[in-house]
């Protein structure tokens, strides 16, 4: 029997976890449980690293795939990536996943995973079970037993067990996030699941079922792996053609269309973590209820999610409320209104706020920056480049560096000059410079830029991420 090859999708920007959670950071790359354990991207993972699974395939957005290469470095872990140079939503995701497979075997079994589930329990055993179906042209759907009526998640009616396959049942309905009536009343029932995101079939059946169902994506897919560019085993899609792909879920553009679709039920504890409430679900509470991560002090406190970040946090004498602390940005809400924090990033969005999109805090190969502080006349960054590395810094007037300590190259294009501990130069107006660490130990450098030089805030950003 083949191993089945995980796909990871790694879409989405989880905004109801702001501040945790930033556009060009998104849930999936946070921790799990703060500092110092897995993110949510690696644990989807390490999950499926075990016998009767393959290398696996990790579908990402092109400004994530240093994130990725990064995080797969620090598991030691091998796997295809390819880039979607635009968001087209899960089903030119799958489809491009598959007919990368479909090059090296059309029978390539494919178990799609969303990167930012938190799951515990047997989840392999019942997967590497439904095998058999899939290698027959099953498309196998796993849902999830409800314990309470969620309206946020979409759900499966159990239709009736088949005969040939163990554990494997027709699939009855797709009912779409429901209203509270209609989910109260589906879990009442006893048949039916919540639909996990999780679920397996070969590349050539899902090729065959977009080419029967959405000729569009097929083809425009098609093209977009055939012209892509691949590089360091990563491959970017051709964005014209995968422009033309149905920006649609694989449920809505195959499953509820499909007659191949079958529903295998899970035994395990599942959450898509689409909110605080749901972290502190799956948080070690204390006595009080409390789930503490980080430096935190909490007295006479109950129900309370505190995630602390570099400094501490106390909570005095309050009930059911979720406080994130970040370096740039602090959440306060109370418990049953996690839902709205995405309003919240819906108005940074307006007003062109940088705590919508990143934090102050950005690793790169080079090293990493930390945006310092904001006023009416500048704006300062602090660069740590690491050593015998270099960075690349955006032309713009009234741009300044000064060197932490000794060992810095400067090269704007014609000269190159060497800076000393605390030393000052103003960088070219007209071409990029090259900022080099000579030294052996890393360098921290202060930038500076003027505020009568930056017209937007997307070019503050684009000096942040040179």
């Amino acid at each position: 029997m083949r191993d089945i090859r995980p796909i990871i999708l790694c879409g989405g920007t989880g905004s109801r976890l702001w501040p945790m959670s930033r556009t060009k950071s998104p849930k999936q790359f946070q921790t799990v449980a703060g500092p110092g354990s897995l993110t949510f991207f690696q644990a989807t993972v390490q999950r499926h690293r075990t016998k009767g699974f393959g290398k696996p395939v990790v579908v990402t957005a092109l400004q994530h795939v240093r994130t990725v290469q990064q995080q797969l470095t620090e598991l030691q872990c091998d796997a295809t990536i390819i880039c979607e140079p635009m968001a087209r939503n899960t089903g030119p995701a799958v489809l491009a996943a598959a007919r990368v497979l479909a090059k090296e075997d059309p029978k390539s079994l494919m178990l799609i995973l969303p990167a930012d589930h938190i799951i515990s329990g047997n989840l392999n055993t019942p997967i590497l079970a439904m095998r058999q179906a899939a290698s027959d042209g099953r498309i196998v759907t796993f849902g999830i037993t409800p314990t309470y009526p969620e309206t946020g998640y979409g759900y499966i009616t159990d239709g009736g067990k088949f005969t040939n396959y163990n554990g494997l049942h027709n699939v009855a309905e797709f009912v779409e996030k429901p209203p509270l009536s209609r989910a109260t009343s589906l879990v009442a029932t006893g048949m039916a699941y919540w639909a996990s995101g999780i679920s397996l079939y070969s590349a050539q059946t899902i090729m065959d079922e977009f080419a029967r169902l959405d000729t569009v994506s097929s083809e425009a897919v098609a093209q977009a792996v055939d012209q892509g560019e691949w590089a360091d085993n990563c491959l970017t899609l051709h964005p014209d053609s995968f422009r033309k792909s149905t920006n649609e879920p694989t449920e809505r553009i195959i499953f509820e269309r499909a007659k191949s679709v079958a529903l295998a039920p899970l035994d395990v504890e599942w959450s898509d973590v689409g909110c605080w409430t749901s972290m502190q679900a799956i948080g070690t509470a204390d006595d009080n209820g409390n789930v503490l991560t980080g430096d935190v002090i909490s007295v006479d406190t109950r129900n309370t999610l505190v995630r602390g970040d570099k400094r501490l946090v106390a909570v005095v004498g309050v009930s059911d409320v979720i406080v994130v602390d970040t370096p740039d940005a602090v959440l306060v809400t109370a418990r049953g209104k996690c839902q709205d924090v995405k309003k919240v990033v819906e108005t940074l969005k307006g007003e062109s706020r940088r705590e919508a999109v990143r934090h102050s805090a950005q690793d790169h190969q080079w090293g990493q920056s930390q945006h310092v502080m904001t006023s009416q006349d500048h704006d300062m960054t602090m660069l740590s480049i690491n050593p015998g590395s270099s960075i690349t810094v955006d032309p713009l007037p009234g741009r300044q560096i000064i060197a932490g300590r000794g060992g810095l190259s400067v090269f704007d294009g014609i000269s190159n000059r060497t800076l000393e501990q605390g030393e000052r130069t103003m960088l070219d107006i007209i071409d990029r410079t090259k900022l080099t660490n000579t030294s052996s130990d890393k360098i921290d450098v202060l930038m500076v830029t003027l505020h009568s030089s930056i017209s937007t805030p997307e070019k503050v950003d684009a000096v942040l991420n040179a």
